[in-house]
């Protein structure tokens, strides 16, 4: 008889000060402290919904990340089935086994995947929306995918696109939820303007928009009117204030310059710095926790950034050689973000404060990004990742925080209102 370890990991938290800053308008209640028995959609499918699959050709859309509590991936307990026949495999950005390191690259993935013997299609490049000839042997599309709770990262919408296809096609269209692992419930940013629409943003979400992929799919299906045959498959012990690390599944980079839940903390932020001719930190081991420049004084920036005492972040200054991407080869100074208070953090100010800072400490030398990006050929990076043309302006002013948050406050009220009808879990 075999014997399976399940993996136990002790709580531990990135909070150790009492909690006294101020933590944010959107912010509801402290996170918990208790360990949460979790199970994802994946864990739960085989026993609670296999009608959705019995008898049935499967195609399954998923990345590196999608495994189960066990790193048991999503694909090969999908293979050992045989209620059903897994007939096809879909990978979106970075590819299926996350072999693909940076944007806009026109990787085709491979025709068969070597282990299992499926067809693999890639859903990043030439075509990002499953095609009829790839569904020709799919009589349901299967999703499970992990997200970082940003709305500029593209899994969420080669979701949309599946779901897309799967209603032109007339067959069911299942998500297996994933918990937002940096919570459910803190929300930053604008809202994106139709615009300013691209695959790094698709449909009218704050930046950082608090939900999971399930509630997105459900949002995206009805209010954004895809109008598929949707089912979702449940997350079961898990509430909105619970981050990833509180439960018991593992963190697998969802992408290569996602190592690590203090990535994808500062992620919802940070990322506009793509959007710019300033490092994001790629080329190093701490992408978007770390950014700088050759020009920039790194001890005069972080002075200044520190003394604007953001709740819940310290910025060191440092030191970086990136080893691919922006400056290559090249000594940039800047600053590496802290996370002191992840409860308090905001992500999308820090990064704000920091554009500021550097915009107005060197005018001649900060350059905003030029097109295309994301195959937007009319429109500058930083506005497409914004979802505005409004904050870049506001930045080159250097207008106070107060009154910059300000223009999306509505927005983001209506937003909450919005949602509550697709949310899952309390």
């Amino acid at each position: 008889m075999s014997i399976v370890h399940y993996p136990f990991k002790r709580p531990r938290t990135l909070n150790p000060e009492p909690r006294t800053l101020n933590p944010g308008p959107w912010t509801l209640d402290p996170e918990p402290w208790t360990l949460k028995n979790m199970q994802t959609g994946l864990e739960r499918i085989f026993d609670h919904h296999m009608e959705w699959l019995r008898g049935k050709r499967v195609g399954l859309i998923v990345n590196p990340a999608s495994v189960d509590m066990c790193w048991q991936h999503a694909a090969d307990l999908f293979a050992r089935r045989t209620e059903f026949q897994l007939t096809a495999l879909f990978g979106p950005q970075h590819g299926i086994r996350g072999e693909t390191q940076d944007n806009m690259i026109e990787w085709e993935g491979w025709p068969k995947d070597s282990r299992l013997g499926v067809p693999v299609y890639s859903l990043y490049g030439k075509t990002r929306k499953p095609t009829p000839e790839m569904l020709r042997d799919v009589d349901v599309l299967v999703f499970d995918v992990p997200d970082v709770g940003t709305r500029v990262y593209t899994f969420i919408y080669t979701m949309a696109l599946g779901m897309q296809a799967a209603r032109e096609k007339g067959i069911p269209f299942v998500v297996l939820d994933r918990p937002n692992p940096i919570n459910g419930r803190d929300m930053e940013g604008p809202i994106l303007n139709p615009a300013f629409a691209s695959f790094v943003g698709m449909y009218p979400i704050p930046m950082r928009h608090g939900m999971t992929v399930g509630e997105l799919a459900r949002f995206f299906n009805e209010a954004c009117g895809i109008g598929c045959e949707l089912l979702v498959a449940p997350l079961a012990g898990w509430t909105r204030a619970t981050w990833i690390d509180k439960t018991w599944l593992p963190w697998v980079m969802p992408s290569p310059n996602m190592p690590t839940l203090e990535t994808a903390t500062v992620y919802p932020g940070m990322v506009m710095f793509e959007g710019t001719q300033v490092s994001e930190g790629r080329g190093t081991t701490r992408p978007f926790e770390i950014i700088g420049a050759p020009y920039i004084n790194p001890y005069r920036l972080a002075d200044h950034l520190n003394g604007l005492q953001l709740p819940g972040v310290h910025f060191r200054p440092t030191f970086f050689q990136p080893t691919f991407h922006k400056f290559v080869g090249q000594i940039c100074g800047g600053v590496q973000v802290h996370i002191l208070n992840r409860a308090s953090l905001r992500s999308f100010q820090i990064a704000v404060e920091i554009l500021k800072a550097i915009h107005a400490f060197h005018p001649d030398d900060f350059q905003w990004k030029q097109p295309p990006y994301e195959y937007v050929e009319d429109k500058l990076p930083f506005d497409v990742i914004v979802g505005n043309d409004v904050l870049r302006r506001q930045i080159e002013e250097n207008l106070p925080w107060e009154e910059i948050s300000a223009t999306w406050q509505d927005d983001m009220e209506a937003f909450i209102e919005t949602r509550r009808d697709y949310l899952l879990y309390e």
